[in-house]
């Protein structure tokens, strides 16, 4: 929900800081876990930025993208959660480098 007062290219930055703290944790962290939530970042910095461009051409396009989007962030979570505690079960850890030995 956009705040009335606020100017769209602020939520713009805030979309974009928040995007690239994603991005960051998707490519330094090994933790599954922390993987997922940073995806999860990701797509709300999406949801933000969706929001921010339907508030300035003044259509109802990006609130409907993000509420799909929402669903797909939902079903990712289920599935991704899914995987991690069938990996911890197997392997007692969730590190990325550990996927590895599943393959062999």
């Amino acid at each position: 929900m956009v705040i009335e007062g606020v100017q769209p290219w602020v939520i713009l930055s805030v979309s974009s800081i928040l995007f690239f703290i994603g991005l960051l944790g998707l490519m330094i962290r090994k933790n599954i876990i922390i993987l997922l939530m940073c995806i999860e970042l990701l797509l709300n910095a999406v949801n933000m930025a969706f929001i921010a461009f339907s508030k300035i051409n003044t259509d109802i396009g990006g609130e409907i993208s993000v509420f799909f989007v929402i669903v797909v962030a939902a079903a990712e979570s289920a599935v991704g959660l899914g995987l991690v505690i069938a990996m911890f079960r197997t392997l007692r850890s969730v590190n990325t480098d550990d996927l590895k030995t599943l393959k062999e």
